[in-house]
């Protein structure tokens, strides 16, 4: 069995590990393809050495541009490449256009396509993620649902119960595998950090910081929270250009943090204040006071039953929930399966047959997986336990 598994952009390369090693321990041959969507050390590199990914074997080197040119670049670099290798499955991840691009090309190859975190909606067509995700969904014939919430909007848009599978959370396994080393590590203390004693900021999307009066209204708003509580604000460098010389006091910024180091900023924080989709899904599991800035989420799941807010832009807002965090935080909860094994069962419904000492199936020849078979999805869909 040939597995080829498309990453592309930073929160990809978290979501690959645990599904690419677990293919392997099966007994498949797997291909990596980076797309190269993030491409340079702080954005790419430094992960692939943490979360122990082997070299890709085909580097694209799509780079950055317009959603139009990523997109075309990362189609154009992955149709060559698709027809020589001829995959049983090409595995996609997430909604960035490095996902978008290569789900279209594989399908139009005629190869089957398996999307992870698949039925994740937010319901708000401004946000290019949005239409990657129901675009991608719609040309996969194996969906991964993360929660039981992604699988009833699947079922809800017409989607065959026999190509949804709940699997758990990918991001999660990664989480647990790397925490330990993560809170015993020298993060905190190199930063001059004590646990408990900072808030964590993270913002990237264009609705909040390419609109001068959004972020203004954002930087007033995190500034009355850092009078409480000091805010550390690692950033992207598109970002942290437009906020150089704009920090209010209590705010320091830092560059662009590793995966254990944010892990790790995550973990010590009283509070975390963004407007990243897999920082609602972390903390939720950290246990960590979220305010979310945004005004919708393809998360829902992190605010019934973790510890994320969902407290859109307006500053009055944020502050209250702020000092209401910070005054009581939520108990923890975490998601049904989100239990580190994410990963093993998308292993198990890809390569059907025994475990990792017997064979994974026919190889060599290349198949589209029947939509119309039931394949295994035996894992339960309650809505969410306790911790």
């Amino acid at each position: 069995m040939h597995v080829l598994l498309v990453a592309g952009a930073r929160p990809n390369f978290m979501k690959v590990a645990p599904v690419l090693a677990a293919t392997v321990a099966r007994g498949a041959r797997a291909t990596l393809v980076h797309t190269g969507q993030h491409y340079d050390e702080a954005m790419s590199g430094v992960f692939f050495a943490e979360l122990g990914l082997p070299t890709p074997d085909h580097a694209l080197a799509v780079g950055p541009g317009t959603h139009a040119e990523q997109t075309a670049r990362a189609m154009t670099a992955f149709e060559p490449l698709l027809a020589i290798a001829e995959p049983d499955v090409v595995v996609v991840f997430g909604d960035v256009n490095s996902t978008l691009a290569c789900a279209i090309v594989a399908a139009k190859h005629g190869a089957a396509v398996a999307h992870v975190e698949a039925g994740l909606r937010s319901r708000d067509w401004t946000m290019p993620e949005e239409v990657n995700r129901v675009v991608v969904d719609r040309v996969s014939d194996q969906l991964f649902a993360t929660s039981a919430d992604a699988a009833d909007n699947l079922r809800a848009e017409g989607y065959g119960g026999e190509r949804i599978h709940l699997v758990g959370n990918v991001m999660v396994d990664t989480l647990l595998t790397h925490l330990p080393a993560a809170r015993g590590g020298p993060t905190l203390a190199r930063l001059g950090l004590t646990a408990g004693g900072y808030g964590l900021v993270t913002l990237h999307r264009p609705a909040n910081v390419d609109d001068e009066v959004v972020l203004a209204r954002l930087l007033d708003a995190l500034g009355t929270v850092a009078a409480a509580c000091p805010l550390v604000f690692p950033a992207h460098p598109r970002t942290a250009a437009r906020l150089r010389g704009r920090l209010p006091t209590g705010i320091t910024l830092l560059p662009p943090a590793g995966y254990r180091d944010f892990i790790a900023l995550q973990a010590g924080a009283r509070l975390v204040l963004t407007d990243s989709g897999g920082v609602q899904e972390e903390t939720t599991v950290l246990g960590v006071p979220c305010l979310t800035l945004r005004d919708t989420t393809e998360r829902p799941v992190t605010v019934t039953e973790g510890t994320n807010v969902l407290v859109g832009r307006d500053p009055d807002r944020i502050v209250a929930a702020a000092r209401a965090a910070l005054a009581d935080p939520p108990a923890p909860r975490r998601p049904a399966l989100w239990d580190g094994r994410a990963g093993e069962r998308i292993a198990e419904i890809l390569i059907p047959g025994p475990g990792p000492a017997g064979s994974a199936g026919p190889s060599g020849t290349r198949q589209r997986i029947p939509t119309e078979r039931t394949l295994v999805n035996t894992y339960g869909e309650q809505s969410g336990a306790p911790m």
